[in-house]
């Protein structure tokens, strides 16, 4: 059994651990000691698609599917079951990422038509960018009119039938050109998923590339579809982020206050509890309790979502979610959707916390359910306040909040590094793209992804980062990763000259700008397509983005999603490097296929490489040999012209 200070480099999670280990609290980190993977399911070797089964296709040791055929009973091949079962993965993180965005278009025009007191259109910029990508008409009519034209537009994405998705149209040309070549343009959200589903049932698509095409579709459904829709329209409803100091770790938690912590993915409840924390009754009540006022902090994806907005801070990421339990001072855990664990209400019988379930999607046994409606927001915030405030007296066991905490800088939209870099008159990715043509920036990485108790928590993703960034690679981040390496304070402009080779350094302290950037949430990876997008158009680089100086990893995986993502990055033209596992190792032909011939089709393909320093020179060096195509990988001497130079130039 590994010792707690090999679990995690995170100091308050050893702390933690330790604690709970004395108080007998059963904990992710050491329930993944007790349940060991399963051989075959981790190598996607396992057909479980119909009652004939579950089939095992195991290979004789020593041997691939290139040398002998295994089938299961229908004799579905290896590379067939394993490509079914990558897809459904595909499907399943689209699904959740898209559900997402529904409900924000759904809130959206609920908003707009003074259906959903509390909630007001907030970036009108941006809904008019909107709108003008819907082709709807904006002229003199009233902002609410547009943002439910808006947000039908939106929710009509989900269940299109024909044609393509209106964000299609963001890409680069050349993107597009692929995507239709291909075949593969997103047709309607839920359409490509239930396909999917369709596809991989029992006795239908029967070959791997077939499944892989429709799988790059639903991806991009997911990429340039549901996700886009989920961020661009909280920009609307909530703001579009902006630089902002956050602090992180569980020592944000406060003692002497009534905690409360929001945990899951959509922000549209978050928001009111931010208001509801602020109400004067509220903390009337609290201080009649005892308590000195309301903490309100976060974890996981709706922690980076109210960080962004509201400076709320960020109490851990995913494997941290149990622990700040262990605090023994969180009086409620408010829990929405994804990346929430069964345990916790387990573990709050050990102490005093009340688990609070919000949403129709997602019930949990032992929790407390009080169910969110948009159209009555403001008073399910408060009820559950109220709880957090009558279980504050109630506190038992020991009280121990470890005394650390990182501040940070988040909240780095596409568009708010387009302003930094160029000013509000020559908003810009110019100085962005000169500078990785002059070689101060390497290029530049999207890193981001879950965390996963199978290795280090927090390890992998600080020392891939580390590692770029010393490189003179540009990080960005979204969700857990980004958390990660705010608590090893990473995501500071004074990090450049600490971490940052001399380039990236020179660059970073000369504009502002942290050598790691934090730009929100899972669902907020369509922020850094669109950051892609935007360096492609600006020039220099040229005119895909396969061509750009760029790679993307999740080094410490776990989710579905993060098998979407990945594909999405890949059909977008990201080399892309995960790490702990991978899921169809168990079928030489089909991984070969992911990690080889996709190169030809998309002019990207998929990588694993567990080791973290290992990975970020896989990408370093699929950076270098982008440089090298774009005739930009040669050092250029920086020369300055005295004026006997000029008039030289001047005569020729």
């Amino acid at each position: 059994m590994a010792e707690n200070t090999d679990r995690s480099v995170c100091p308050a999670t050893v702390q933690l651990l330790g604690k709970a280990q004395q108080e007998g609290v059963s904990t992710a980190f050491f329930r993944a000691d007790q349940v060991k993977p399963c051989p075959i399911g981790a190598d996607g070797s396992c057909c479980r698609n119909c009652a004939m089964g579950p089939c095992r296709v195991l290979l004789p040791r020593g041997k691939s599917d290139l040398e002998v055929e295994v089938t299961g009973v229908c004799g579905a091949t290896t590379d067939t079951i394993s490509a079914r079962n990558f897809l459904r993965m595909i499907a399943a993180g689209a699904a959740a990422h898209s559900d997402h965005g529904r409900a924000v278009a759904e809130t959206l025009i609920a908003a707009a038509k003074g259906e959903a007191p509390g909630y007001s259109v907030k970036d009108e910029y941006k809904l008019m960018k909107l709108a003008l990508d819907f082709g709807i008409e904006v002229g003199d009519r009233p902002i609410e009119d547009i943002a439910v034209d808006v947000g039908r537009a939106a929710l009509a994405q989900f269940s299109q039938q024909e044609g393509e998705l209106a964000f299609i149209k963001k890409a680069p040309l050349k993107r597009q050109e692929i995507w239709h070549k291909l075949g593969v343009v997103p047709r309607g959200i839920d359409r490509e998923v239930v396909e999917a589903l369709h596809r991989t049932h029992m006795g239908v698509d029967q070959d791997a590339e077939s499944l892989l095409m429709h799988g790059m579709r639903v991806a991009l459904a997911d990429g340039w579809g549901g996700s886009m829709i989920g961020t661009e329209l909280q920009d609307v409803l909530f703001g579009t982020p902006q630089p902002i100091l956050g602090q992180v770790n569980p020592g944000v938690l406060k003692p002497d206050h009534v905690n409360v912590i929001v945990h899951g993915h959509e922000p549209l409840l978050s928001e009111m509890m931010v208001m509801a924390a602020e109400d004067p009754e509220m903390l009337a009540l609290a201080r009649a309790k005892g308590a000195q006022g309301i903490n309100v902090a976060g974890i996981c994806c709706t922690a980076n979502e109210i960080l962004m907005r509201h400076g709320i801070p960020i109490a851990g990421n995913f494997l941290q979610q149990e622990l700040a339990i262990v605090t023994g001072v969180v009086d409620a855990m408010v829990v929405d959707v994804q990346c929430i664990m069964q345990s916790l209400p387990k573990v709050a019988q050990c102490y005093h916390t009340r688990i609070i379930t919000t949403s129709n999607r997602a019930h949990i046994p032992g929790a407390t359910h009080i169910e969110f409606h948009e159209h009555d927001a403001l008073n399910a915030a408060r009820a559950i306040v109220r709880a957090a405030i009558e279980a504050f007296p109630h506190r038992t066991g020991r009280v121990e909040v470890p005394a650390h905490q990182v501040d940070f800088v988040a909240g780095f939209s596409h568009e708010t590094i387009d302003y930094l870099l160029g000013g509000m008159f020559r908003a810009s990715y110019r100085p962005l793209n000169d500078n990785i043509i002059n070689g101060r920036i390497r290029g530049v990485a999207g890193v981001v992804g879950c965390n996963n108790p199978r290795v280090e928590h927090d390890a992998v993703h600080v020392a891939m980062v580390k590692e770029l960034i010393k490189n003179d690679v540009l990080v960005l981040q979204t969700g857990c990763s980004a958390i990660a390496c705010a608590k090893a304070g990473l995501l500071t402009p004074e990090a450049a000259g600490q971490h940052a080779g001399g380039g990236l350094a020179e660059v970073c302290e000369t504009v502002g700008l942290p050598p790691v950037i934090h730009m929100g949430s899972c669902v907020d990876n369509s922020r850094i397509l669109m950051a892609a997008t935007a360096m492609v158009k600006e020039g220099g680089l040229g005119d895909d983005i396969s061509d750009l100086p760029a790679a993307g990893a999740a080094p410490e995986w776990m989710s579905e999603k993060a098998i979407s993502i990945g594909q999405y990055f890949v059909a977008s033209g990201v080399f892309t490097v995960f790490g702990v596992t991978w899921p169809t190792t168990g079928s030489e032909k089909f991984t070969r296929m992911l990690f080889e011939g996709l190169e030809e089709k998309v002019k990207a393909r998929w990588a694993y490489e567990p080791d973290p320093i290992k990975a970020a020179r896989c990408m370093i060096e699929h950076i270098d040999a982008r440089r090298k195509a774009l005739g930009i990988d040669k050092a250029r001497e920086r020369v300055l012209y005295d004026m006997a130079m000029r008039r030289e130039l001047e005569a020729l």
